[in-house]
């Protein structure tokens, strides 16, 4: 999950892991400006297009394109399974080592069943969780209501997406901005990273979820499925060739796009984010490609999500 700094931070050296990244970012009091990398690009990034201008807009019709809806009952299918529960958790550790212990203001994008919304809340932050598919949002609601009325009162969910998000923000800025698991789905970053940045209110950061090329062609090969590994260096040249972001068939059996890491660093600079930091997320379950159901036995549920350790 890799996370953005202030343009005046550092940005760490060294190649990015394999796997689902998430980011995270601080808006830079200059937009535009950031500091130069250490370390150079890693050596799988290979080169890439600029992209194109952080003004341009995206349209809500453009976010029709998605591909997660020819997944989703197999998404909503796989949510008790080992594979999501690991993801979840890890992401919602990784994104706690960056907030403060005070409440902040949470705009969570796209943010499905509410998994991450619902833990932001209980964490006592103040979430408008904006989700624009129907089903999403009755399975959201669902576990909202499990939830006591201190956290219900902290979540605000709203049918919207990117390319309305100003409509159903109101234009306000928020101190933390989540979209996890969303950008593969959509036909280009470069607009929804512009309109999300644009709601980071100053000294506060975005996070993101994606699918990188580099994970995109280390998972079949982590399975020795080696004739899937060489399609997806194919693809990857392909894409290169082409001037496009290489494609691949996902763990729900639909089409999505894998982000360049350094692309996609180039264009959160161009925004005014800088990259702070990323961690891998599906590195830790993405080698098995069984997607078992949770242990029968109860005593070893807890094992899934452990408590995390008291800070001294």
């Amino acid at each position: 999950m890799p996370r953005l700094r202030p343009v005046t931070g550092t940005q760490p050296d060294g190649p990015s892991p394999p796997g689902d990244s998430a980011g995270l970012g601080e808006h830079g009091p200059e937009p535009g400006v950031t500091r130069p990398p250490r370390g150079g690009s890693a050596p799988w990034a290979g080169k890439v297009a600029v992209v194109a201008s952080a003004q341009e807009p995206v349209s809500r019709e453009a976010t029709a394109d998605s591909t997660f809806g020819a997944g989703l009952p197999a998404w909503l299918g796989r949510l008790g399974n080992v594979r999501n529960v690991v993801r979840q958790e890890m992401i919602s550790r990784q994104l706690g080592k960056h907030l403060p212990k005070h409440p902040v203001r949470v705009l969570d994008v796209g943010a499905g069943q509410g998994t991450q919304s619902i833990r932001l809340a209980r964490a006592g932050h103040q979430v408008l969780a904006v989700e624009p598919d129907p089903v999403m949002r009755a399975v959201f609601q669902a576990a909202l209501r499990a939830e006591p009325a201190e956290v219900r009162d902290l979540l605000m969910l709203r049918d919207g997406s990117v390319g309305d998000l100003a409509e159903v923000t109101g234009g306000k800025v928020y101190d933390t901005v989540v979209f996890l698991g969303v950008l593969m789905y959509l036909p280009a970053s470069q607009p929804v990273i512009a309109e999300l940045a644009a709601h980071v209110a100053p000294g506060g950061f975005l996070t993101l979820a994606v699918r990188t090329t580099t994970s995109a062609i280390w998972r079949p090969a982590a399975r020795q499925d080696w004739q899937a590994a060489l399609a997806a260096f194919s693809e990857y040249d392909l894409a290169r060739a082409e001037g496009r972001d290489m494609r691949y068939i996902n763990e729900i059996g639909t089409t999505a796009r894998a982000d360049d890491l350094a692309a996609l660093t180039a264009l959160a600079t161009a925004c005014g984010l800088q990259l702070e930091n990323w961690y891998g997320v599906r590195i830790a379950v993405d080698p098995d490609e069984l997607d078992p159901p949770p242990p029968s036995d109860p005593r070893q549920l807890p094992y899934l999500n452990p408590p995390l350790p008291e800070e001294s």
